[in-house]
C-alpha cells in the first residue's frame, strides 16, 4: 500500500511540473493559447483572442504656435468639456496662406464683423498654424464647439482640393492629435457632418474622397504609430 501511494504522489508531483512548464511556455501574444485543466485531470487548450496594443503617432509635425489674442469673436477663452472629436474644414478663400487666414481671425476681434476661429490651419506648403489652445475652444464647428478640435486647410483654386503637401501634413496632424486624445477614426468628421454646410467643398462633393482621406489616416498611424 505504501508503494502504491508513493507512485501515485510521484505521478502527481510529475502531473502538476508538466503542467507549470506547459504555462510557463505559453507565448505572451495575441491569439495566444491557455490551458485549462477540466475535471478528470485532462488538459484542454482555449484559444483565447486579446487585442493587440493601438498604435499612435507620438511626434506631431512642426508647427508655429500664433496664438490669437483672448477676445469675443474668435477666441474666447472657453475651455473645453472635453475631446470627442476633429472636425476637418476649407478656408473657402483660394490662393491665402495660412498666416492670412490666422490673421484674418486675429482681425475679428477689432472688426467684430462674425465669430470665426480654429485650433491649427495647415497651408498650401504645409505648413502649420495654430491659433488657439487644444485646451480651449475654437468658433469653428457651431454645437460641436464644446467638443472637437478645427483643423482648417487652406487651398489652391475654387475646386477645395487640397494640395499633396496639405494633404500628409493633415494625415500627420490628424494622426498625432487622435493619439493624444484617444480617438477612433469615426471621431474624424467634416465641418458638413454637423451642420450640412458644403465644408471641407471638395470632399462633400466627392464622398469618395474623403472616406479615402479617413483610410489614409489609418494608414498613417499603422505606418508611424508606435
Amino acid at each position: 500500500m505504501r508503494a502504491a501511494r508513493r507512485k501515485k504522489s510521484r505521478q502527481e508531483l510529475i502531473f502538476k511540473m508538466v503542467l507549470a512548464v506547459l504555462f510557463a511556455a505559453i507565448p505572451a501574444v495575441t491569439g495566444g493559447v491557455v490551458w485549462r485543466v477540466a475535471a478528470g485531470r485532462s488538459v484542454k487548450p482555449v484559444i483565447e483572442e486579446v487585442a493587440a496594443p493601438k498604435k499612435t503617432v507620438r511626434t506631431p509635425p512642426e508647427y508655429e504656435e500664433a496664438l490669437l489674442s483672448i477676445n469675443e469673436y474668435s477666441r474666447p477663452g472657453t475651455a473645453l468639456e472635453e475631446v470627442k472629436g476633429i472636425v476637418i474644414h476649407y478656408t473657402a478663400n483660394p490662393g491665402t496662406t495660412a498666416r492670412q487666414n490666422r490673421d484674418y481671425f486675429e482681425g475679428l476681434g477689432l472688426s467684430k464683423d462674425t465669430y470665426a476661429s480654429s485650433h491649427y490651419i495647415v497651408g498650401i506648403e504645409g505648413e502649420v498654424i495654430q491659433c488657439i489652445p487644444c485646451e480651449e475652444m475654437a468658433y469653428a464647428s457651431n454645437e460641436r464647439n464644446a467638443d472637437t478640435i478645427a483643423i482648417e486647410c487652406c487651398i489652391p483654386d475654387d475646386t477645395g482640393k487640397f494640395t499633396e503637401k496639405t494633404y500628409r501634413t493633415l494625415l500627420h496632424l490628424t494622426a498625432w492629435l487622435m493619439g493624444t486624445y484617444g480617438l477612433e477614426i469615426d471621431d474624424v468628421i467634416r465641418h458638413y457632418d454637423v451642420t450640412q454646410k458644403e465644408c471641407p467643398k471638395y470632399y462633400v462633393q466627392y464622398p469618395l474622397e474623403w472616406e479615402k482621406l479617413k483610410e489614409d489616416i489609418a494608414e498613417y498611424i499603422e505606418a508611424y504609430g508606435e
